[in-house]
């Protein structure tokens, strides 16, 4: 069973090498590596050239934006199960993509997906905050909760039937793909309680009120646009319990 992971980046040279590095340290060997690049020019281009044919597709050209570059790779996938792991984020352990390909199989589903956990940028093993997706149920989307989505893992077919990012979403596509396919198209699903992915703290998704607005704004388009009910006091709702993520480290 091939695993394709995509990582997309743009001007990433501090922080492409951990992500890279921990998909190439997997034990697990049937891994298509892509890594899909928006044309940078801070030095991120010659870090990801050294790993030379170790990583199986390179592309590094100008693109719409960073779902754009999600979708550039999965339609360069050709691994049965596909991952997305950002250039700011890693696997926590050598045995991610193994435990995820093992589900699958033992399983019978068609996605998997896990914790993860936040870190300070300039500290690797200072957890910030705990993500945990066993939350999740697909009648939490209307209240804004979702898997991790650095942790998803999805059939390919899943993609090619259902289809790829939206990229008129500027910051919750990732929200409406698993809306999509959880919820509007019953995508099915198993969770693994444990975190599997390191996410430095710093992104677009987590920093700022105006970010966090955009973000509710788009959250409350996916669910109108997959049939499923939500409002603004729905959303906010949440964030008491998102709180408790600071004291699970």
């Amino acid at each position: 069973m091939k695993v394709s992971i995509i990582t997309v980046a743009w001007n990433s040279k501090d922080t492409i090498k951990d992500a890279i590095d921990s998909v190439l340290s997997q034990t697990y060997k049937d891994i298509e590596y892509i890594v899909i690049d928006g044309a940078s020019s801070d030095g991120t281009v010659e870090i990801v050239q050294h790993y030379g044919d170790k990583i199986a597709r390179f592309i590094s050209e100008p693109d719409r934006g960073i779902y754009d570059a999600m979708n550039k790779g999965l339609k360069l996938a050709s691994g049965d199960i596909v991952g997305i792991l950002n250039s700011d984020d890693f696997y926590m352990t050598d045995e991610v993509i193994g435990n995820i390909a093992a589900l699958f199989k033992e399983k019978n589903v068609e996605s998997v997906f896990a914790d993860l956990v936040y870190i300070q940028p300039n500290n690797l093993e200072k957890v910030v905050r705990y993500y945990d997706s066993s939350h999740f149920s697909p009648e939490k989307f209307a209240y804004g909760w979702m898997p991790a989505h650095p942790t998803f893992f999805a059939k390919r077919e899943i993609y090619e039937k259902y289809g790829y990012f939206k990229t008129d979403y500027k910051i919750a596509a990732d929200f409406e793909l698993l809306i999509r396919f959880l919820a509007h198209r019953n995508v099915s699903y198993y969770y693994l309680k444990m975190p599997i992915v390191k996410m430095r703290m710093g992104g677009v998704s987590t920093s700022g009120l105006k970010s966090t607005y955009l973000l509710n704004k788009e959250i409350l388009r996916a669910c109108l646009e997959n049939g499923i009910y939500s409002n603004w006091l729905m959303l906010l709702s949440r964030y008491p319990k998102k709180l408790l993520g600071l004291f699970k480290r």
